[in-house]
């Protein structure tokens, strides 16, 4: 793809050869996800089928393999790693009833389909999630060229935005002929992908487009408002060049398009902190806890510059925030896992209790807050040196909080089993740094402070999960509730949360049956 005009809620790409034609496979692959139909139009010989194939071997991620145009098979079936793709040529269908006999609709919104000739079914393809590419040859290089028109319904309006926005950015920053590989995303709207040019040599695309308001749920703001989750990818970018700043592995950025939520970034690699066993490496957990105690020495600014005229404030991790990260669990895990409702009274005595505990946080000094700082975020570097072997992301959600929150984060990692001997070795690990800095550093108050603010994220978490589970689909977290749970009545063993610890074996006994 050299050039691109939009009309309309149409996106014209010219492709000046095949090259262009895979790359522009290669974009629409990326973008794919279950229940999505590609459906190509155009005359015989506009490139149709090898525009077809070409986004087959992406999804596949096989760029040998065999792609029979499926003329008189009509449908032809995939197991990629993306999940079963559909690719079928009506060319040979003469009425959208014939489709009844083949199956093609049945259990379409499961599979990502790709249709030839999608005229010749009709109505029967779903118009909802459909991708239209109507492919022509380009008069002014009609040996090699042709001409791409896109369009989609309001579903597609972002998704061919970031599609076109991403080409436009690795071709601009000299990784256009990088091979892009999906990487395992988050729970969030994110989504990364690893970019290796010929040279063997790899990034990272990031695609973090603004996030969109949810429904009011209090003082007419969204939960993500409320707490303070980041809207857009200036925060990562503010956040990023500040940890730089600092001597940190946050990823370099080498590219950007704050517009549309675009970042090419440095890949760190895969080495991370825990073994082939999926256990903690203590050695690399303790020099995380030195990290944040390195981090938190520091008087470190509210505002980070993001651009020529463009700063990120980092909001306070405040009262509203706590809160409505605590409420999670009685929304969320309370009916759908603990298998109660709690009347409004309850819910009352729930928040007048966190409020106390509240107000002790509050009053204590703020700091970065880095908010996820636990293995799926930490990047083992093993030939740098200092705190930089530890390679930082995932913190666009900073926020000036306690410096306890990210070490209980650490210390009680949601993904990974840290055993209570582990925790008190950072516990040690960062106060003994602190201490080296700060002699008058008060490790009990810390401590309580750790007991609380832990209680609070595997409060928040046990609440995630369950929302994921319910109403996201996603019900894959549920295999790390007991490990939060067991975090949290671990948390609440600590004299500070006496009246907390009544309060949940009174309204959700079931926390504390043997499992």
């Amino acid at each position: 793809m050299i050039e691109e005009a939009r009309k309309a809620g149409l996106h014209r790409l010219l492709l000046a050869d095949e090259a262009a034609t895979l790359r522009l496979a290669a974009d629409i692959a990326a973008i794919l996800k279950p229940g999505d139909v590609v459906a190509l139009s155009g005359h015989l010989g506009s490139g149709k089928s090898l525009l077809a194939r070409a986004i087959l071997r992406e999804l596949a991620g096989d760029p040998a393999l065999e792609a029979p145009s499926p003329t008189f098979t009509l449908v032809q079936s995939y197991d990629t790693p993306r999940g079963l793709v559909l690719h079928a040529d009506l060319y040979r269908v003469r009425t959208p009833d014939e489709l009844d006999d083949i199956g093609l609709v049945e259990d379409i919104e499961r599979l990502i389909t790709l249709v030839e000739w999608p005229d010749r079914a009709g109505t029967r393809l779903p118009a909802g999630r459909r991708l239209d590419i109507v492919l022509d040859i380009d008069p002014d290089s009609p040996e090699t060229g042709r001409i791409a028109d896109l369009s989609g319904g309001v579903l597609w309006k972002q998704r061919l935005a970031i599609a076109v926005a991403s080409r436009r950015l690795l071709d601009a920053a000299g990784w256009g002929d990088a091979r892009r590989d999906f990487m395992l995303g988050d729970a969030s709207t994110r989504a990364y992908e690893r970019l290796t040019r010929p040279s063997g040599e790899t990034a990272v695309l990031m695609i973090s487009p603004p996030r969109p308001d949810g429904p009011p749920i209090r003082l007419g703001k969204p939960y993500s408002a409320l707490a303070h989750l980041a809207e857009n990818v200036e925060a990562f970018v503010g956040m990023d060049r500040g940890l730089r700043s600092l001597g940190f592995s946050a990823p370099e950025i080498h590219a950007e398009d704050l517009t549309t939520g675009l970042l090419v970034i440095e890949d760190l690699g895969d080495e991370g902190v825990i073994d082939a066993e999926r256990q903690p490496i203590a050695e690399r957990y303790e020099a995380g806890a030195r990290l944040l105690a390195d981090l938190h020495r520091h008087t470190l600014p509210a505002i980070l510059p993001v651009a020529e005229g463009r700063d990120h404030v980092i909001p306070e991790y405040d009262r509203q925030a706590l809160a409505i990260e605590t409420e999670l669990i009685l929304e969320w895990y309370a009916p759908h896992i603990a298998g109660v409702t709690l009347p409004a009274v309850t819910q009352a005595e729930f928040a007048r209790i966190w409020g106390k505990l509240f107000e002790e946080i509050l009053a204590q000094p703020a700091t970065w807050t880095l908010r996820d700082f636990h293995s799926p975020n930490l990047i083992w570097l093993e030939k740098r040196e200092g705190h930089a072997r530890l390679g930082l992301i995932d913190f666009q959600d900073a926020v000036l909080g306690h410096p306890a929150y990210d070490l209980a984060s650490l210390g009680q990692d949601a993904r990974i089993d840290v055993p209570a001997s582990l925790e008190l070795r950072l516990l040690a690990a960062y106060g003994a740094a602190r201490r080296s800095d700060a002699p008058d550093f008060d490790l009990a108050d810390f401590a309580r402070a750790y007991a609380i603010l832990g209680a609070q994220r595997s409060t928040k978490i046990a609440g995630i999960f369950a929302r994921l589970d319910k109403r996201d689909g996603k019900p894959g977290y549920l295999k790390h509730l007991p490990r939060i749970e067991g975090y949290l009545r671990r948390n609440l063993e600590h004299p500070a949360l006496e009246e907390l610890k009544a309060w949940y074996q009174a309204h959700m006994p079931t926390l504390f049956e043997a499992k």
